[in-house]
């Protein structure tokens, strides 16, 4: 029987941020000196969440007499995935070697971009052209990003016990193990512990899986020591020895070399006769390739993103300042923020940015149908918007047309994203494009992902229907981010966040956590800062999207493909 640890919970080994090089090339910069070609340097910002404020992060070497760089000197960022990390790139021609960039020169252009759009750009490769001096050419700037190897494997492994201490007085021992690794300076870092197997001397414990690089920090030989406790209820867990090892030992596998004596020092040193406290043996070990977030976006994979926004009466007259659909001419309501905020960093991952966008909740024109999916584009066949901007626009113009009634019903939207028919292939028109549609369910290739933003007012009525959609959608290639806004309880949105007990229907739980629930007021800046506040929202709601691919893809046995080129871009991708 196992139990959990008690006060030895399992341990949340801390994932460090992705570690992304940027590399540098120009091409036709501007020819500013006299009697040779400029000597440029690049000069990086990064800007502040939520402030304008732009600081220096870095800088290439300066090249000496040419418009056509190849910059050796590397830009080095950690990525996260749920910020909008804005960079801007100066680029300027030098004279003196002098450190201060107001001596430099002549300024020869700059571009904005974001660290996303780098890395969701075709092969990691994403080129700009410069600005900034009115009525020249410029050239073009061209970056490539390329995650850092850092021992990225992933060790399986299973142990057993043999002959334990007993250290229960009513009963045998309760055992798990602690695993940690050592440090430079002798001390060591606790990096795993296995469950409790409850009333044995002779305890199996589950397989489980850890990155190498937690285990021994890619140095194969480093020293690992693993501790062995009986498990007590008051957390006063008991010593039963301990043993060290190496990654480089365990990776021989199952051999008589893999068989170690538990020892406990006290006992030894007070009993003559003491040999050991048990045997641990290493019953099976194997290693896999860990791939990550980055791996599947310069392979290809794109991200697709809906929209769903709630129409019901209970927002509010739209014409009135208090409701939750006001457009105020000087700053965007609660609905447009959370929209913005997500949708502005989920686009840097979808190359042809394109959005179907829906509302739920509403009485259409002309003869006053209920709806609980409708194209805000207000053409059935046609949802999709063009960029985040179009999805706007085609929000602001459904608040105008459209009548607010209810109820509040999700499932119908869900099930929309997960299971729409194919549509034919149409043109292009000026905010929306009409392209083939495809769902879910049709791709589980690895080469999409489908991300469903909902944007609600209030508690949902047709929860029992959610959650099938819910335990339906998670087997799919999907992620539901749920953003309740104003001042409601939302205490029953916390069922379908599935992060304590997993989402379930009739029996059958969902096999993958895959919605995130947020109510924005927990966001808002006090200082009325709009764009903190869309900054905070975006970073918690989207953090748990890139393990969410992982688990699809890894539960389904896909792995990335090699990083695209330009060649490989297909004309048109296709959405739901």
């Amino acid at each position: 029987m196992m139990a959990s640890i008690g006060e030895f919970d399992p341990l949340n080994n801390i994932v460090p941020a992705t570690k992304i090089e940027v590399t540098v090339s120009c091409r036709d910069l501007l020819h500013v000196d006299t009697f040779s070609k400029s000597d440029p340097v690049v000069v990086l910002y990064l800007q502040g969440i939520g402030t304008k404020e732009w600081r220096e992060f870095g800088r290439t070497e300066v090249i000496d007499n040419t418009l056509n760089p190849n910059f050796v000197r590397k830009f080095f960022l950690d990525f996260f995935f749920e910020e909008k990390q804005n960079l801007r790139f100066d680029v300027y021609n030098v004279d003196s070697r002098s450190s201060n960039i107001s001596k430099f020169k002549d300024f020869l252009g700059q571009t904005f971009c974001t660290l996303g759009e780098i890395i969701g750009s075709t092969g990691g490769r994403l080129e700009n052209s410069l600005s900034g001096i009115p009525g020249k050419k410029l050239g073009a700037i061209i970056f490539t990003a390329e995650e850092l190897s850092n021992c990225r494997d992933i060790a399986t492994m299973q142990l057993c016990a043999n002959k334990l201490d007993k250290k229960d007085f009513f009963g045998k021992s309760d055992p798990f193990l602690v695993f940690y690794r050592s440090n430079e300076d002798g001390t060591f870092t606790i990096c795993h512990k296995t469950e409790v197997v409850k009333n044995t001397l002779n305890p199996v414990w589950q397989p489980f899986t850890i990155p190498v690089r937690a285990l021994c920090n890619g140095d194969y030989d480093r020293t690992v020591k693993v501790d062995v406790y009986d498990w007590d209820r008051d957390g006063s867990h008991d010593f039963i020895g301990e043993f060290t090892t190496s990654y480089r030992d365990f990776s021989r596998g199952q051999n008589q070399f893999n068989v170690y004596e538990v020892l406990n020092p006290k006992k030894k040193g007070k009993k003559k006769k003491y040999i050991n406290s048990g045997t641990v043996t290493l019953l099976s070990f194997k290693v896999e390739s860990e791939y990550t977030f980055v791996d599947f976006i310069r392979g290809g994979t794109q991200l697709n993103f809906t929209v769903a926004i709630d129409f019901t009466a209970s927002n509010g007259d739209p014409s009135q300042p208090t409701s939750l659909h006001y457009m105020n001419p000087y700053q965007m309501n609660a609905y447009a923020m959370a929209l913005k905020a997500v949708g502005d960093i989920i686009q840097d991952y979808d190359s042809d940015k394109l959005f179907p966008a829906y509302g739920f909740g509403a009485k259409l024109p002309p003869d006053g149908k209920i709806s609980h999916a409708f194209p805000l584009s207000g053409d059935n066949e046609n949802p999709n918007c063009v960029g985040i901007e179009g999805v706007l626009e085609a929000y602001f113009q459904s608040i105008r047309t459209v009548q607010l009634y209810g109820p509040t019903n999700f499932s119908p939207v869900i099930n929309q994203v997960a299971r729409h028919t194919v549509l034919p292939e149409f043109e292009l028109s000026s905010v929306c494009v009409r392209v083939p549609l495809r769902s879910a369910q049709d791709v589980t290739d690895g080469s999409q992902y489908f991300v469903l933003l909902m944007i609600t007012d209030g508690v949902i009525s047709d929860m029992v229907q959610t959650k099938e959609a819910v335990v339906n959608a998670a087997a799919l290639p999907m992620s539901i981010i749920i953003i309740g806004v104003g001042p409601a309880e939302f205490d029953a949105m916390e069922e379908l966040d599935g992060d304590e007990v997993r989402v379930s229907f009739r029996g059958h739980f969902a096999e993958r956590d895959i919605v995130q629930f947020v109510p924005f007021r927990d966001y808002m800046d006090r200082s009325g800062n709009q764009v903190l506040s869309m900054a905070r929202l975006a970073k918690d709601v989207l953090a748990e999207i890139p393990e969410q691919l992982l688990g699809f893809m890894k539960t389904r046995g896909i792995e990335p493909r090699p990083a695209l080129t330009s060649s490989d871009l297909p004309n048109l991708h296709r959405h739901i």
